[in-house]
């Protein structure tokens, strides 16, 4: 019972998948970074005798993955949702030269958008590129998955996607990892996967392509017989209701749906056909619930087997016991589910830049500027709320350069910037600054340089002189890639001396010509930055003008009304969150905030 027990472990679905990962034998592993998908490279990273990396981007990952995988290792790849549309164009081919190492992509999507710029559905990815895809319900079937969609890939050469969404990749529950050391003793070897020369199949000219194609029709075919027959889908009896379900959606059907019986698909593409026949056959009243797009209704509809169409929308969000609540009632003809009361009033929290952020002071002026600004991902997107209203538009990881080029050529009057951060600048946006000097353009980019990927939890990139695997590395300057792409102007700043800020981003607004200004300071989280000074507020010598809120600090808040004008509230500074970054100091025009003693 000891030895059961000390196999048994509370895991979230990030960290079973890596588990799962390192039972099945994997030996390369290539990410980028991306909520809700990060914590899998991390776990796994701590696995020695496995090479795991940081990409660039998640093009790059999934092409090292795929180079892994000619050499016959097996790897993984993890992203997020969106990143999979970046990495996209290398797995749409090999999907037609097929694995020979066993490779895993996961793919976390984000329904409801809690760290994302959309909730799309990627489950129409694997049925558009003809790619097996797995979905778990909890982080047993991760680690149980994850070694299963190894085997699956070399069986059938083929990359396999392993979908999670942000409840299955962070929720935990007890997962048994059985004997997972002597797992990985069995599974790395190599056991005949080796590279093996044949053009014929692994170079994608047209002549070479087209026999591919028929290959991978072939190969869906066998892959829909061997989903029909797979042991990963699980009918659970109940009455003459029934409901189909994958993934999360489970966990809430059969918590809101005790008595019906349900059919849990493990395999979502190919789609077991003659399972859902059988099991459609078998109730009176046939519903789907899924998370996000009708991908499994639309499939079973085109069967010929009749869904029960509801009021009850679950297309936009994620699910809920709420959502979910409503749905149960109309089914069961209940009546509807109050709401639950409110709790009083609760006071609004925006989202805000942290206190000392060092983009702080690059917004404010962008804001005094009057700049259109072209914005990115990454934690600085929050410059675009209020009191900074720096941001105009957020696309896509990297898009900000290219959205300023297109900005200028099209004519839009005033000053264009675009804003974003070093790991995205790395990550997409080295491509749009070449273009903008190739094409004669005169945008002027902000390269927002913390020294680290802060909106994912502080990951390595190629500008911190460091690997996921914690081996010191080349430390790429955004300064130096700009001169190499052509940029003659480039300027490098303290965001925190505003003066000085204000005065080169002027310049450089008003230069025909591109340039780069790289906004270098340390983020205080990631680099964990000693708070040596603080500040506070002189009540007699605040005026009540107000400047200092407009930095959107979270240190500042609002204290007493000033006598003279009720409406003004006078500031003070909250000594638990000031860092001492002094931009306050500089704002204030009457000397009222003053460095503790």
């Amino acid at each position: 019972m000891q030895a059961i027990a000390a196999n048994r472990k509370v895991l979230s679905g990030n960290e079973a998948i890596a588990h799962g990962a390192y039972a099945a034998g994997v030996e390369v592993a290539s990410s980028y970074p991306g909520t809700p998908s990060t914590e899998i490279l991390e776990n796994l990273s701590k696995y020695t005798d496995i090479y795991s990396e940081w990409a660039v981007n998640e093009k790059v990952a999934m092409e090292v993955a795929i180079g892994a995988s000619f050499a016959g290792a097996r790897t993984m790849t993890t992203m997020k949702h969106v990143g999979l549309n970046v990495a996209l164009d290398p797995l749409m081919t090999f999907a037609y030269i097929g694995a020979t190492g066993g490779m895993v992509v996961v793919c976390a999507d984000d329904p409801g958008m809690h760290s994302s710029q959309n909730e799309q559905d990627n489950r129409a990815l694997a049925k558009f590129a003809k790619i097996p895809m797995l979905e778990p319900s909890d982080s047993q079937e991760c680690y149980d998955m994850t070694r299963l969609a190894i085997e699956i890939s070399e069986q059938f050469y083929t990359p396999v996607i392993l979908r999670t969404t942000t409840r299955v990749a962070h929720s935990s529950s007890i997962v048994d990892l059985g004997d997972i050391e002597n797992l990985r003793k069995v599974q790395t070897s190599r056991q005949g996967r080796v590279y093996k020369k044949d053009i014929t199949k692994t170079v994608t000219v047209p002549m070479f392509s087209r026999r591919m194609r028929v290959n991978l029709e072939n190969k869906s075919a066998e892959l829909a017989e061997y989903s029909d027959n797979s042991e990963l889908h699980k009918i659970e009896h109940g009455d003459a209701t029934g409901i189909i379900t994958s993934g999360i959606s489970y966990q809430y059907a059969r918590e809101a749906f005790p008595e019906a019986s349900i059919l849990r698909l493990g395999i979502t593409h190919p789609v077991p056909k003659n399972v859902i026949r059988r099991f459609a056959d078998s109730v009176e009243k046939l519903y789907v619930i899924e998370e996000g797009e009708p991908y499994l209704e639309e499939q079973i509809l085109a069967m010929g087997i009749a869904v029960e169409q509801t009021q009850t929308s679950l297309r936009i969000g994620e699910l809920s016991p709420e959502r979910i609540g409503r749905l149960a009632a109309e089914i069961n003809c209940n009546p509807p589910i109050k709401p639950k009361e409110a709790i009083g009033e609760l006071p609004a929290r925006p989202p805000v830049l942290c206190p000392g952020c060092s983009h702080r002071g690059v917004f404010y002026a962008l804001n005094r500027l009057k700049a259109f600004v072209a914005g990115d991902i990454g934690c600085y997107s929050l410059g675009a709320f209020e009191p900074l209203s720096a941001l105009d538009t957020i696309v896509c990881m990297g898009a900000s350069i290219g959205n300023a080029h297109g900005l200028e050529k099209a004519g839009q009057p005033g000053r264009v910037v675009a804003v974003i951060g070093d790991s995205t600048f790395f990550h997409s946006g080295i491509t749009g600054l070449l273009n903008v000097v190739y094409n004669r353009g005169a945008s002027t980019i902000i390269v927002l340089d913390n020294r680290t990927t802060a909106m994912t939890g502080h990951q390595e990139h190629p500008g911190t002189g460091k690997t996921l695997m914690d081996e010191q590395t080349a430390e790429t300057l955004v300064e130096d890639v700009a001169r190499g792409v052509g940029v003659k102007r480039v300027r490098v700043i303290d965001p925190n001396d505003l003066q000085a800020t204000m005065e080169i981003m002027k310049e450089e607004l008003e230069a025909a010509e591109p340039s780069v200004i790289v906004s270098k300071r340390v983020c205080v989280l990631g680099g964990k930055c000693a708070v040596t000074q603080q500040y506070w507020v002189d009540s007699e010598a605040c005026k009540a003008c107000g400047a200092c809120f407009k930095l959107g600090c979270p240190a500042i808040e609002a204290a007493d009304a000033d006598p003279s004008n009720p409406k003004k509230r006078k500031a003070r500074i909250n000594p638990v969150l000031c860092v001492g970054c002094g931009l306050c100091v500089q704002v204030c025009k009457f000397d009222a905030i003053k460095p503790t003693s």
